[in-house]
């Protein structure tokens, strides 16, 4: 019985331990989604309209790859500057997690950015596209698929192109990442 008291605690104390403190991606839309500095939409691939545009197999097979679009945007204004910069490190914090690969970093006139995917390199499950403005605040876009290729991504921009989709159905959050 003496034994069991001393190794309970122990063991307690490596469960306690052993579990991830750090928020998943998933959790953070949850959470944030009732947040009113947010902007928060999930939208279907159907809504790029892109069925009617005459694409290359290769694009046709990159848009029928993508399933669904989640996006939160944190819109910053001079009363909730300082909540912008704890939310910008959480989603820093989440987005080192040695499971996001980066694909590549985004520097423009805009702000700083990047694309990180999860899966394997020839089948993405998840791109991640964050861009964050010091003046507008950050975007959080969550691109879900089925076994997408990193040469998709490139193929899917040149189909949304040729579709001059202008942002219909994105509402609040179109004019935000349009600035």
């Amino acid at each position: 019985m003496k034994k069991l008291h001393t190794i309970l605690p122990i063991i307690g104390l490596f469960l306690l331990l052993g579990c991830s403190s750090t928020q998943s991606l998933q959790e953070y839309y949850v959470d944030s989604a009732e947040n009113p500095n947010f902007i928060s939409l999930d939208l279907p691939a159907s809504i790029l309209n892109l069925d009617e545009v005459d694409l290359s197999e290769e694009q046709r097979n990159a848009v029928e790859s993508l399933r669904k679009l989640n996006i939160l945007a944190f819109r910053k204004t001079a009363s909730n500057a300082a909540e912008y910069e704890v939310e910008k490190g959480k989603v820093n914090a989440i987005m080192k997690n040695s499971e996001f690969k980066e694909l590549m970093k985004l520097n423009s006139s805009y702000g700083k950015g990047f694309v990180k995917y999860l899966g394997e390199d020839d089948a993405i499950d998840e791109v991640i596209i964050y861009g964050n403005s010091n003046e507008k605040g950050f975007a959080l876009v969550r691109v879900l698929g089925n076994d997408m290729n990193p040469a998709h991504l490139v193929q899917l921009m040149q189909a949304i192109q040729k579709s001059d989709y202008k942002g219909e159905g994105l509402g609040e959050i179109g004019q935000f990442l349009k600035g």
